[in-house]
């Protein structure tokens, strides 16, 4: 996505270029920058919603180990050996392999959004194969976030934005991927409505590593146990967003029929033991756990 392209989160119009760092909405009158290489474009009524839930998620972040001062280890990612790193890797070969290879036919550069970008590591990849990436998370951090663009050669523009309010024209991404994100939305349908006024047509809307159950009680039960987790090692939930936390396959199947758009659901091999977790689960009388699927979503074609 080019500067020029930039459109105001509440109204979507055209943003009018002040100076190389600033841009105004001429209905509106917000004014954004661009604060060491990314655009800030956080609606202000929007910001302190955000605050506490980006304060606790670089708490948890930073206590994780994320992060690293030697530039050559975001630039490698998704291929590192941490169990997480691992599982991430196999959904991204899949994507490349399954949805992006087939879009690439006749050496196309294809316009990206990024949902969830984190460090920029997926957008950067992208990049790399000769896409047009436009990288959104919440945090602009140096370590996990946004800031972390300074460690890679490739070209993306980094945007502070949250996902039900995106900076983007109509029909301006080719593919819009939810980088194990999705599950932060607070509501998914206003989420999905907002990714399919960004959309080509054709295009896809992508949904990577977000967890999947069959009972929503299992999912009730995961975020529990994460929320008491969480406040026994950090003194606090991590609830702020109150996002939805996990999808199950009933919602996904009502949410392509409201949406109209038809659900395809692939799922990564991340090996026998992976693949055994339910059954172990069963045999101690533990809940279901969560599958981490990649969806497609394909907007129905317009008939005339």
């Amino acid at each position: 996505m080019t500067r020029a392209s930039l459109v105001c989160p509440r109204c979507h119009a055209l943003l009018d270029e002040t100076d190389p760092l600033t841009r105004c909405c001429p209905q509106d009158g917000l004014i954004f920058h661009r604060v060491e290489g990314i655009w800030r474009m956080l609606l202000p009524e929007r910001g302190e919603v955000f605050s506490r839930f980006i304060r606790d998620y670089e708490i948890v972040r930073r206590s994780e180990g994320r992060g690293s001062a030697d530039g050559t280890y975001y630039r490698t990612l998704p291929y590192h050996s941490s169990p997480d790193w691992r599982i991430r890797s196999k959904s991204f070969d899949v994507f490349v392999r399954k949805v992006l290879a087939p879009m690439e036919i006749g050496s196309k550069s294809l316009d990206i959004i990024d949902l969830g970008a984190g460090n920029g590591w997926l957008s950067n990849q992208l990049a790399l194969r000769g896409h047009n990436l436009t990288a959104v998370d919440l945090t602009v951090n140096d370590f996990d976030g946004l800031g972390c663009h300074r460690f890679y050669a490739s070209h993306f523009t980094p945007v502070q934005a949250e996902f039900d309010f995106l900076p983007v024209p109509e029909k301006a991404m080719d593919v819009v991927l939810f980088n194990a994100s999705f599950h932060y939305s607070v509501n998914y349908r206003t989420t999905l409505v907002e990714s399919l006024r960004i959309l080509k047509d054709p295009g896809v809307i992508v949904l990577l590593d977000s967890p999947v159950y069959h009972d929503p009680e299992s999912g009730r039960r995961m975020v529990n146990e994460r929320e008491a987790q969480f406040t026994r090692k950090y003194g606090f939930p991590s609830d702020n967003l109150q996002s939805g936390n996990y999808l199950t396959y009933a919602r996904l199947q009502g949410l392509a029929r409201e949406l109209n758009v038809s659900p395809e659901i692939l799922t990564p091999s991340y090996g026998l033991r992976w693949a055994l977790r339910p059954v172990i689960a069963r045999l101690l009388g533990r809940r279901e756990p969560a599958k981490f699927h990649m969806v497609v979503f394909h907007p129905a074609k317009a008939t005339g």
